[in-house]
């Protein structure tokens, strides 16, 4: 008998459908470190055979079985160089500076339930007072985006108002409406006659 042949005999169809169902659900280490165990146990070690039970990819098997035997943990680097970086962080200096315009202008949440400052620095202005500190218009962002940078760096662009004093005053009550036509009375007529 040989190897697929003895496994067929352990694992029933739905146990088979029941694993590749759990690989599914994860992904990156979590994935690959389930499809080394699961290889080892029930395929021998064989990442062919694991690609013929269970439908893996025998180059992520062979590479989960790597990790399992040396401990070392493979990380790709997509994560690491994929992506835009932030206009901050492209721009530090500028950054810094807009922080400062930013400052300026803003103030606290006056009820103090937040950290978020608001500001009256809408993000035209901003990008023209960075103009007027002597930057390109190539090197600063688009409104939209300033509106993003600004909100990243803390603030949120709204109208500062300072805190409105309550009203102590209950609402008034509508009251019912009276008629006002008036009733005529009519004369008793006697009934002496």
């Amino acid at each position: 008998m040989s190897r697929s042949q003895i496994l067929h005999h352990k694992l029933k169809p739905e146990q088979k459908a029941d694993l590749r169902l759990a690989a599914s659900k994860m992904n990156g280490e979590k994935k690959r470190a389930f499809q080394a165990e699961m290889t080892i146990k029930y395929c021998g070690g064989s990442a062919r055979l694991s690609e013929t039970v269970f439908g893996w990819n025998r180059n992520t098997v062979n590479l989960a079985l790597a990790e399992k035997r040396s401990g070392i943990i493979c990380r790709g680097a997509k994560s690491g160089v994929s992506g835009r970086k932030p206009w901050e962080e492209k721009n530090p200096q500028i950054a810094e500076i807009l922080r400062n315009l930013a400052e300026t202008h803003a103030q606290q949440d006056p009820t103090f339930k937040s950290t978020i400052g608001y500001t009256r620095l809408t993000a035209s202005e901003a990008i023209n007072q960075l103009k007027n500190k002597g930057y390109r218009e190539e090197e600063l962002p688009k409104s939209t985006t300033m509106n993003e940078v600004l909100n990243r760096m803390g603030y949120r662009l709204r109208k500062v108002v300072k805190a409105k004093p309550q009203k102590n005053c209950q609402k008034q009550i509508a009251s019912l409406k009276i008629s006002n036509t008036k009733t005529k009375v009519l004369p008793r007529e006697d009934s002496s006659e």
